[in-house]
């Protein structure tokens, strides 16, 4: 078998170089549902319900809702309860207080970002979430409501998350240094790091918890989105790490894949992604682009690439789309046939097939800005950044099922766990 062939990347570690079949089998990604928390039959000392965490970016706020039927919401709990302190610390920074402000005023939209991810310990007793504003990762004691620790993060704003199957590790990309941190996600304690490209954004683990997949994004807060300016987005590429040693074992430029295709027109910058059950294949989404990527993890490979439809009424003005997002979210269904996009700036839903890559109808949403799986596996759940909600779509007809209002400006949703009769800590 023909090793994979890479082009000498700028700045980067050097490349190992494996046989493709050992590849696919080594480096692909995870599930498509990572449990949050995954509770190993030894440690479960209480009884747990498995229930769904919306981040509200903008206010502050976790809100608990039921994992699946009608996604009633169960308690809200405030993820900055440390508002305070770290205000008067960043305040009295003046390089702090510019990266503050540069968040709020770019990819804050004019607000602050206080929840971006959220994952729970094993036995259910916290929640650890990541806070771009605050540039840490904290755990929140879902008894009390108080932090139990607090992870500054190297640079100044921390950004997505990834749990590993055990649920013992938790890694958070740090965009302005361009690190990713593992964590014990009971203690806080960095367990190691490596560097990636530039904004660190999207982690995967694989499903053996052996490697850690790292998307970067490079720079998305300048007005310089024209297609002839790409090259000043910086480098943003895929780095995949030894989730044990932390040494990057790969690096995977998507540059050379899309002009392969033929697609120099598309941006290299992976957004979210989502890997098939059989962990062989990768589908994600660029900046810039209402559609999805499909590339066999084996062949090394982009193999097709569906657009989608875009709605008559999005500004073409690309400084006008959040972060240079065009479409952000997607999730699979648990069998692998139905893939869920979440049209961010064209304002919809759909449910791809897999086999054809045809979309199923248009669900209107409102910037739609994550998908993932319910507990059941049956419903795609979209949180709606601009009507404070989050809404359930069916896999089987690709039609609305649910919808909850949540609080200000929803974007990650994910499964956890907390104890059976568990109410939201008051105050």
């Amino acid at each position: 078998m023909t090793p994979f062939r890479h082009r000498a990347p700028r700045s980067r570690p050097p490349l190992v170089r494996r046989p493709c079949r050992a590849v696919a089998a080594a480096l692909a990604a995870a599930v498509t549902v990572t449990l949050a928390g995954a509770v190993p039959a030894a440690a479960a000392t209480t009884a747990l319900r498995q229930v769904m965490f919306v981040g509200n970016n903008w206010d502050g706020t976790v809100d608990v809702i039921e994992a699946g039927g009608d996604y009633a919401r169960i308690g809200r709990l405030n993820a900055i309860p440390d508002r305070a302190a770290r205000l008067r610390e960043i305040y009295r920074d003046p390089v702090r207080l510019a990266f503050f402000l540069g968040i709020r005023l770019g990819p804050g939209e004019g607000n602050d970002q206080f929840v971006d991810d959220m994952y729970t310990t094993p036995d259910g007793s916290s929640l650890v979430i990541s806070r771009p504003s605050f540039a840490d990762v904290v755990s929140l004691d879902l008894t009390t409501g108080a932090i139990r620790w607090r992870f500054p993060v190297s640079g100044y704003r921390s950004d997505h998350m990834a749990v590993s199957p055990d649920g013992r590790r938790v890694a958070v990309s740090a965009s302005t240094s361009n690190m990713v941190h593992v964590l014990d996600i009971v203690t806080g304690r960095e367990i190691g790091s490596f560097r990636a490209g530039d904004k660190p954004h999207e982690n995967v683990f694989t499903a053996d918890g052996r490697y850690l997949w790292n998307m970067s994004i490079g720079e998305v807060n300048t007005a310089l989105d024209a297609p002839w300016l790409d090259w000043t987005k910086g480098d943003r590429r895929i780095t995949i790490a030894d989730a044990t040693t932390f040494d990057v074992v790969r690096v995977i430029d998507m540059r050379e894949r899309l002009d392969r295709f033929g697609r120099e027109d598309l941006s290299d910058a992976v957004r979210p992604a989502v890997f098939t059950p059989d962990e062989s294949t990768l589908y994600f989404q660029v900046s810039f682009f209402n559609g999805l990527i499909e590339y066999d993890v084996a062949t090394d490979a982009i193999t097709r690439i569906r657009t989608l439809p875009a709605d008559p009424r999005t500004d073409p003005d690309r400084t006008t789309w959040v972060n240079d997002s065009r479409h952000h979210g997607l999730s699979m269904s648990p069998d692998g046939t139905k893939v869920c996009v979440a049209g961010t700036m064209d304002d919809y839903a759909t449910v791809v097939d897999r086999a054809t890559l045809q979309e199923g109808p248009l669900v209107p949403a409102s910037k739609p800005y994550w998908a993932t799986v319910s507990a059941d596996g049956r419903h795609c759940v979209i949180s709606e950044a601009g009507a404070d909600r989050v809404s359930a779509i069916d896999f089987a007809t690709g039609q609305r099922v649910a919808s909850v209002p949540v609080g200000d400006h929803p974007q990650r949703v994910r499964i956890g766990r907390v104890p059976v009769g568990w109410t939201a800590p008051t105050g």
